[in-house]
């Protein structure tokens, strides 16, 4: 066997510059709502914590269809929770064109590389998680070329993420203690966020009056997993929800 190395040396630069190139998810909202969109980031996972099994669909070809769908950005989900992995991420990074963001329990700076290395645009850091520690992991994000999506669930949490230099800050209308949504928790959190910064309400959107609300009370994104994964025709689904 013989290998032609200029041949592998090039391919593995093409390779390469898909993991390294940093799309902005800030850019990505924007340009959904000057498009008359609703900026909407979707989610893969096969499964969840409060509902177990979702689908068994190749992850790939479900971020495929949602990015046909409209969707601004793909979170990609690598906790083994949801039944995730790394490979997920460089897999759906390969595949489309908007920007993927890794969502996982990020305790360890290492978890920022791995993202990095994988191909992740942004990441996703839950300040109860991170306290204090949120804004060196912001800053190791933005040091890395990529965007951070701060989470929060209460007012408590959010001097935190303010503090931290996100553009991003994502509302979990889920506690993650107790698994309970309430979609109330964006219009208290929103309207204590100052209008430069970028708000995602997460979780517990099943459909369009849900997304509409959200919006209504200041959200710029959301990011909707559960309720497309569990839909027939994913791209159909999705187009429900970012067409206006």
């Amino acid at each position: 066997m013989t290998f032609d190395l200029d041949k592998i040396g090039d391919e593995k630069m093409r390779e390469i510059e898909v993991f390294r190139e940093k799309r902005s998810l800030v850019s990505a909202i924007k340009k959904a709502e000057n498009e008359g969109m609703h900026p909407v980031i979707t989610e893969v996972k096969r499964m969840s914590p409060s509902r177990g099994h979702i689908r068994d669909a190749d992850l790939v070809d479900s971020a495929t269809s949602m990015q046909a769908g409209g969707a601004c950005a793909i979170s990609v989900l690598t906790d083994r929770r949801f039944g995730g992995c790394l490979g997920d991420l460089r897999r759906v990074k390969e595949k489309v064109r908007v920007p993927v963001l890794r969502k996982d329990f990020v305790v360890d700076k290492f978890q920022v590389y791995e993202g990095y290395a994988y191909g992740a645009d942004a990441v996703l850091l839950i300040v109860s998680l991170l306290r204090e520690r949120t804004g060196q992991f912001v800053e190791l994000a933005h040091d890395l070329g990529m965007e951070a999506l701060v989470e929060v669930h209460s007012l408590d949490e959010l001097g935190l993420a303010l503090d931290s230099g996100a553009d991003l800050i994502g509302v979990n209308n889920r506690d993650l203690r107790t698994l309970e949504i309430d979609l109330n928790t964006t219009r208290v959190v929103a309207k204590n966020i100052p209008k430069n910064k970028l708000i995602v309400s997460e979780s517990g959107i099943r459909d369009r009056e849900d997304l509409e609300g959200v919006f209504s009370v200041g959200a710029d994104a959301a990011l909707i997993g559960t309720g497309i994964m569990l839909a027939d025709d994913i791209k159909e689904k999705v187009v429900g929800f970012t067409r206006r």
